[in-house]
C-alpha cells in the first residue's frame, strides 16, 4: 500500500518575498494610486482576501513592498558612504550608483521613492507622508556622511550640512524625474558631475 503524496510547497517566507518583489516592481512601475488590488492579485496569481492575510492592506502591502525593494540597494550604498573613502569621492559613487539604479535595463524608470506619491488624493495622505519620511532619511544619511567630513576636516567648519544634504537630495529626486521622462545614464551622469562642482569642500585626487 503505497503511502498519499505530501503536497509539498515553497516556504511561506519565500511566497511572500516573491509577492513583495512582484509588488514593488507594479508600485513602481505604476505608482500608489494606479496600481489597484486587482492589478496586484492578478500578478501574484492570488485572490483579496489572501491578500489581506498575508499583507493586511493595499497600503501595508505598500510599505513593505519599498521596504524590500529599499533593502536590494541601500545595503551597497551605505557601503559607499561610510567606507574609508574622502566624503567627495564617496558622494561622487553614491550619486552614480543612484544613475545606474535609475535607468537599469529592464526595470522601470526613475526610483520608487525619489518621486512616489508627491501628487496624491486626500484618502493616501499617509502613504504620501510615508514616501516623505523615507526621502528625508536619505537626506539625513547623507547629513551624517557630511558632518563626519566637517570633523574630518574634508568640509569648512561652517558648512550648513543640512542645506548640502538637501541640495543633493535634490539632485536625486531630479534624476529619478528625468529617467521616468527619458534621460539616458550618460546624461544623468553629466548632470552629477556639474552638481559635484558645487562641492564646498576637498576634492578627490
Amino acid at each position: 500500500m503505497s503511502n498519499p503524496a505530501r503536497k509539498r510547497g515553497r516556504p511561506r517566507a519565500l511566497e511572500r518575498d516573491v509577492g513583495l518583489d512582484i509588488a514593488a516592481r507594479l508600485f513602481w512601475e505604476r505608482g500608489y494610486e494606479g496600481t489597484s488590488t486587482a492589478d496586484l492579485t492578478r500578478a501574484m496569481g492570488i485572490n483579496p482576501p489572501t491578500l489581506y492575510s498575508m499583507f493586511g492592506s493595499k497600503e501595508e502591502l505598500y510599505r513593505q513592498a519599498l521596504a524590500f525593494g529599499i533593502a536590494r540597494e541601500s545595503g551597497r550604498r551605505m557601503e559607499i558612504l561610510q567606507s574609508p573613502l574622502p566624503a567627495y569621492d564617496a558622494l561622487r559613487l553614491y550619486l552614480y550608483d543612484i544613475a545606474d539604479g535609475d535607468t537599469q535595463p529592464g526595470k522601470p524608470r526613475g526610483c520608487m521613492v525619489s518621486t512616489a506619491v508627491l501628487q496624491h488624493a486626500e484618502e493616501n495622505a499617509s502613504v504620501a507622508q510615508m514616501t516623505a519620511a523615507l526621502r528625508e532619511a536619505s537626506m539625513k544619511t547623507l547629513k551624517t556622511r557630511f558632518d563626519r567630513a566637517v570633523e574630518d576636516d574634508e568640509l569648512p567648519a561652517q558648512t550648513d550640512t543640512d542645506t548640502l544634504a538637501r541640495f543633493y537630495g535634490a539632485i536625486i529626486q531630479g534624476m529619478s524625474a528625468q529617467a521616468c521622462d527619458g534621460a539616458c545614464n550618460a546624461r544623468l551622469k553629466h548632470l552629477i558631475d556639474l552638481a559635484l562642482t558645487a562641492w564646498p569642500g576637498k576634492r578627490g585626487a
